[in-house]
């Protein structure tokens, strides 16, 4: 299938892997990659930049297809050092880029002068608009279905997505409740070149995850995610867990008096024994209200797989019928 995404990153399917903190190591970026989609390393995870280039190295190792490498540029009393990440990702041939957060306006030079493609993460058709006029490639166009950061307007891709392409000129993927064959179509039909997946690419063989996590989110439903952090506007969509549920009764208790302090123990890392170790109730980590879609943990080269064919599928089988008709 080609789009403008499969044609921007020299890919055969148009299907990204998101970053996603703990979960987007070498083997994950690979096994998407390998399977025909653009695997992302997620930046950082890796604690500095000399622990990327080394993973940069790893995941070039495991694939001879293109993969890519998300940065999120985040306000942070101790900032990343992103000039560092930065030159990681160009001395090691990286040509994708995928940015979140902040806007990302003053590293864009240094990246298009090595040839590196951007694709940066928005929740809002004016962030967009905004994305687009200072030079990013492309955009990742996330609707309030979205695990992680859903932003504060609340928009479901249902209006996300169309708005996003009657105003946009560059092209872009819908990320949020994609999953299946299915997703891609409805994705393409209302004005996106592709879809990028997070929580569905946890849910398979090869993500470097604990056994806990993926049975975590086979077993959940389309119900089983909460919104927090809310009152502090830097809102994040969690599976439901002991920790969440903790989180929200402060939130409540607090009311507009809570800080970010307040709720430290139930977010501030605590990713790695969450993910690595399997200690599911130990805080809040993002999913995605996608997972209520999510039976079963294949093979990322299965998922694909089914995903194309069933994409294929309903084009030409069931969407015809209605065109014949």
């Amino acid at each position: 299938m080609k789009t403008r995404i499969t044609e921007m990153f020299g890919i055969q399917h148009p299907i990204i892997q998101g970053g996603m903190h703990y979960v987007g190591f070498a083997e994950m970026a690979a096994a998407v990659s390998n399977a025909g989609g653009l695997g992302l390393i997620t930046g950082l995870t890796q604690r500095s930049p000399e622990l990327l280039a080394q993973e940069i190295a790893r995941c070039r190792e495991m694939t001879n297809k293109p993969f890519g490498v998300n940065l999120t540029f985040l306000p942070m009393v101790n900032t990343p050092d992103y000039p560092g990440y930065i030159k990681a990702i160009i001395d090691g041939g990286v040509k994708a880029v995928e940015t979140a957060g902040n806007n990302p306006q003053k590293y864009l030079p240094a990246l298009k002068e090595a040839g590196v493609k951007v694709i940066h993460k928005c929740t809002s058709v004016r962030h967009a608009l905004k994305a687009e006029a200072i030079g990013c490639d492309a955009l990742s166009v996330d609707g309030f279905e979205c695990g992680g950061h859903p932003g504060e307007d609340d928009v479901p891709n249902f209006i996300l997505l169309p708005r996003a392409a009657e105003e946009l000129k560059i092209p872009f993927v819908a990320s949020g409740g994609m999953a299946d064959g299915r997703s891609l179509v409805a994705a393409l039909a209302l004005g996106a070149d592709g879809m990028n997946m997070g929580t569905r690419f946890i849910a398979t063989k090869e993500a470097p995850v604990h056994q806990n996590v993926k049975d975590a989110i086979v077993a959940a439903t389309e119900l089983d995610t909460r919104l927090v952090m809310r009152p502090l506007r830097n809102t994040e969509r969690v599976l439901k867990n002991a920790a969440v549920d903790r989180l929200l009764e402060k939130e409540r208790t607090l009311g507009t008096a809570l800080t970010f302090d307040d709720i430290a123990a139930e977010v501030a890392g605590v990713y790695p024994r969450i993910m690595i170790e399997g200690e599911m109730d130990l805080g809040a980590w993002s999913c995605g209200m996608v997972a209520g879609l999510i039976r079963d943990v294949p093979t990322v080269q299965e998922l694909i797989d089914r995903i194309m064919a069933e994409a294929h599928s309903i084009i030409s089988q069931r969407l015809a019928r209605f065109d014949a008709a």
